[in-house]
Parts: C-alpha cells; structure tokens; sequence
C-alpha cells in the first residue's frame, strides 16, 4: 500500500510539473508582448471526466474556472454527438461555457494511452483583441455580449491532428490583431502537444491504470486534507460581508455573501448580490467559483495544491440573474476581471472572522485594465496596485493581486511594438492604508500617444470606493485617472471610460493602494521614519494618521 501511495505522489507532482512546462512552452512560443512578457495565459491536466487534476501556477482566474469550463464543453459535445478522438483540439470562448470572459480563449486536447482516454490537457490564454466595439475588446458603451467580440462555441480547431485553416482565417478576420491572434493559438497548440506527450510517456512508464488510480487519488486527498483543517482551525458560524462594484455612467452595485462554516464544509451563498446589468460588469459562474475558491484556499492553506478535490468540500449558491450568475446575452467583459477581484474582498471580509487573525486588509481591488489601439494596433496591460497589509507584516507595494498573476508589460517591449512613449513609472507616495502594518503602496504609470488618432478605455475599480482595512487599520487611497492633453487641459476619467486620445496626449493612471492592518499610531516610529525617508509616507501624512510629532 506504501509502494502504491508513493508510487501516486510521483504522478501527482510529475503531472503539476507538466502543466508548468506547458506554460513555458506557450510562453515562448507566443506573439504578443500580453502572454510572452506578462504571462496571462494558464495551463492545467483534467482527468478524462473533466475534473481539475494538476495546474501550473498561474493565472487565479483562469485556472479555478478550469474545471467549469472544460466540463461544459464536454458536455456541451456530448449533446452535440461529437466524440473527442486522438488528435482532436477544440476551442472555446464564450463565456457562458468556458467560464471567463471572450478575450481567454480555451483550448483542449484528449490525451489517450493504449486505447484508453486518461487525461485532457488545457489552457486559457488571453489574446488582445477579439474583435468588438472598442481596441482591447474590454468595456465599452456595450449592452451585451455580442458587442465585446467574435463569440466561440466549442467547435474543433484540429481534427485527429489536422488543423482547421478555415476556422483560424475566420476568427483572425474579425480581429484587430489577426498576426498576434494566430502566432498565440499556436503557441496554445504547441503547450498542449507538450502536455500530451509528457503525459504519454508518464503512461508508458507506470501504466494508464496508475494514471487514473493517481487522479482519483490526488481528488480524494486534497478533499480529506481540505476537510480536516475546515474542522480543525475554522470557527463555525456564518458569517457575511459585502462591497460593491462601481457601475459604469456612475451608481454602485451590492456583492453580498454569506458563508457558513459547518462541520468539514463551507457553504458561500451568494443571496442578496446585485442582479445582472446591461453594461460588462457581470461576472459569469465560472469566474465565481475561481474567486470563491481562490478566497477561501488562500486562508484555509494557501500553500496546498489546488484541484477538483478542493472544490467537493466548497458549496457555491449564486443565484441566477445576478451580478456573479448572469443569463445570456449579458455583456462580462469586465467581471473577469473586475468583478472577480470584489468578490475575493467580499469572501476575505466575512472570513476574518471565520479565521482570525489569516486574513489581510484589502487589497488594491483593481486589476486597472488599460487598452488602447487604433487600426490595426491593439494594446492591453493590467497595472498593479497595493497589497492589502497582512496580520504580521506590511503590504506589498506594487504589486498584482489576487485574482491576476500577471506582470508588468516591460516598457522597452511596449515602445518598440506599439506608438506609445512611457514618461512615468513609479509607486504612488501615501497611497497605502495607514496601519500597524501599512498597505501597499499603488502605482502611477502614465504614457503619451504618438499615432495620429487612438482609443483608450479604462476598465479599474476602487474610484469611488477604497480598500477597507482590518483592526483598525484604514483604507488605502482610491484610484485616479486622467489625461493631459497635448493642449495642456487636463481630463479627469472616471473608473471605467472609452476616450478618443490624438498625438501628444498623455494617460496617467494612479492605481489604488491597500488598506491598512491594526491601529497606525502603534506602529514603531523607525518604521513611520523609513517610509518617510524612503519617500512612502509624507511627514503630513505620518503626522495626521500615525501620531508621528511634527518635531521627531
């Protein structure tokens, strides 16, 4: 039994190993500067049932709508009559069945071994442009999803391992970037052929009989290991949090959860949310059940691997129609990327109770999704903000958070892809939420338009709200956008806008910092004195929040 159990952890890590070569093969092998240099794609091993088995680490929101993507689209084939046979690829995007937002296109790959299905393997990577009313294909003045882009039900993209150049030509001609579009669907293609092969020979080694008695082994573990530590270190009780969304043309809408911890399980009811709107703040299910899991694993253990097992001792109730469970055709562009990040603050606050003294202040709460492009140029990044202060250390400054695993876009690489100068890069001073433990600090970043004519929208949060502290700790600063224009006037932006930018216009956007963690005026002096010589903290600042005397 001890040969066996040893003989399935070798699987289990090797498998975790293969999806993280995947992602560095997709890696290598992408075009645009959004996967290549800021890593926004993810890689992940399903067992043939479609239940996550093994993940890289990388993208939160993609790989915890993984498992509900990949078992949609199973089932969605099944319906259809469509078998999924050696060499066959199939491709998604609609939200509504791949579980994220039109710009993460999925691909799958059946891996098979002596006749026998074992294992799929998939990815998600974001591509910049999928056609839609504005560069970048997030936000918008849209009203539904037909409006944020080309909409792709699971069709085969190969076909027992011939590709299908119809489909490519199709979408690529209804893109902004079709030379990106189709250098990163390869580059998908090639991660999963790495992933098949690698699987194939783990199979040879050891038998397509320990494969899958490794998968249903790997579930059941991580689901007792979940459970034991629910029972051990959660306090029972229900508890309930919410925050809000900020809506686009202005207005606020309600995330509510209630979660209750019972026995081994937890149950997380997302009644009373706002429901679904008309502009693309909606975050489809799968985008809920990644930030749910991702809250709740980051304070149950954040160091345990993640996969379908976590998932059986997790009950997810969103109600449909809502702002977290929309019907079709409700527009989701920006909850993937926006709405998910609330969520994740909504989860953390009704845990802290739940869990004493794990849970951090809030982070920046904004993924700050900037696009702009015109013609045939599209450019899209995400900006971090400030870590949320932990219970035994300040937060990070400048960092992405939660929901996104991203990195900066480098700004050699932007300049030399696209017409645009960077003139600022660099944290935002008093930003961060005073505390005992401070919050990180934000960002600003600001670059100038050199083409004749652009379009940039603006997709952020935390604008007319800012990240809540803990224990007395205070919020970190909102968001602050705007434009200088070539002319000198200056143009405030509201959180989430679509602007036409003409040369010499220059974009500034000052991210949210986190929020604080315990009573400022605790903090040691040599801390408020480092952050005020390292110009984090002004004196004025340190004075009013940190009780820092005007003469120390």
């Amino acid at each position: 039994m001890s040969g066996d159990r040893v003989l399935r952890e070798v699987i289990r890590n090797a498998a975790i190993y293969i999806a993280e070569e995947m992602g560095v093969v997709l890696r290598n092998t992408a075009y645009s500067p959004n996967i290549k240099d800021r890593l926004d794609h993810s890689c992940a091993i399903l067992s043939p049932e479609g239940l996550l088995v093994a993940q890289a680490e990388h993208i939160p929101v993609h790989l915890g709508s993984m498992a509900v993507g990949v078992e949609n689209t199973l089932r969605r084939l099944r319906e259809e009559g469509e078998e999924l046979e050696p060499g066959d690829v199939v491709m998604v995007n609609d939200p509504y069945i791949a579980g994220t937002h039109l710009n993460d296109v999925m691909l799958l790959k059946p891996v098979y071994a002596g006749g026998r299905l074992i294992a799929v393997v998939a990815n998600k990577a974001h591509h910049v442009d999928v056609g839609g009313s504005v560069p970048g294909s997030i936000g918008g003045d849209v009203r539904e999803l037909l409006q944020e882009g080309v909409v792709v039900p699971p069709v085969k993209l190969a076909r027992r391992g011939v590709i299908q150049w119809n489909l490519v030509r199709l979408i690529s001609a209804n893109v902004r970037t079709p030379r990106h579009f189709k250098g990163d669907l390869m580059a998908q293609l090639a991660a999963l052929n790495v992933g098949e092969r690698r699987l194939k020979e783990l199979a040879g080694k050891y038998g397509a009989d320990a494969i899958l008695d490794a998968w249903e082994y790997t579930l059941d573990y991580t689901e007792r290991y979940t459970r034991r530590k629910i029972a051990r270190e959660a306090r029972p009780g229900s508890y309930e949090a919410e925050d809000y969304i900020e809506l686009p043309g202005g207005g606020l809408a309600a995330i509510h959860a209630r979660i209750v911890v019972e026995g081994d399980g937890v149950k997380v009811d997302f009644t009373g949310t706002h429901r679904q709107v008309d502009a693309p703040v909606n975050a489809v299910y799968g985008v809920t059940v990644a930030a749910t899991t991702f809250a709740l694993k980051s304070v149950i253990d954040p160091e345990m691997p993640f996969n379908h097992g976590f998932l059986r001792a997790v009950e997810i109730h969103a109600p449909r129609g809502s702002l977290v469970n929309p019907e079709p055709p409700a527009p989701v562009s920006g909850g993937n990327v926006e709405t998910s990040q609330r969520i994740v603050d909504v989860i953390h606050r009704a845990l802290a109770e739940a869990f004493p003294g794990r849970v951090p202040a809030a982070s920046a709460g904004s993924m700050n999704n900037v696009m702009v492009g015109g013609g045939s140029w599209a450019f899209y990044e995400t900006i971090g903000g400030g870590g949320g202060a932990r219970p035994t250390m300040d937060g990070v400054d400048g960092v992405h958070t939660n929901m996104t695993n991203t990195l900066n876009t480098p700004i050699e690489r932007a300049e030399n892809e696209y017409p645009l100068l960077f003139v600022k890069y660099e944290l935002r001073p008093d930003s961060g939420g005073p505390g005992y433990y401070r919050g990180g600090l934000g960002i600003t970043r600001a670059f100038k338009i050199l083409s004749e004519e652009a379009v940039l929208t603006i997709m952020a949060e935390r604008t007319m709200t800012r990240p809540w502290g803990l224990n007395g700790g205070l919020p970190g600063a909102p968001g602050e956008h705007y434009i200088v224009r070539a002319s000198g006037e200056v143009e405030r932006l509201p959180g989430k806008a679509t602007v036409t930018l003409r040369r010499g216009d220059t974009v500034y956007i000052n991210t949210p910092g986190g929020g604080g963690y315990g009573d400022p005026c605790r903090r040691p002096r040599e801390l408020v004195r480092r952050d005020i010589e390292e110009g984090k903290v002004s004196r004025g600042a340190a004075v009013k929040y940190y009780c820092f005397r005007e003469d120390e």
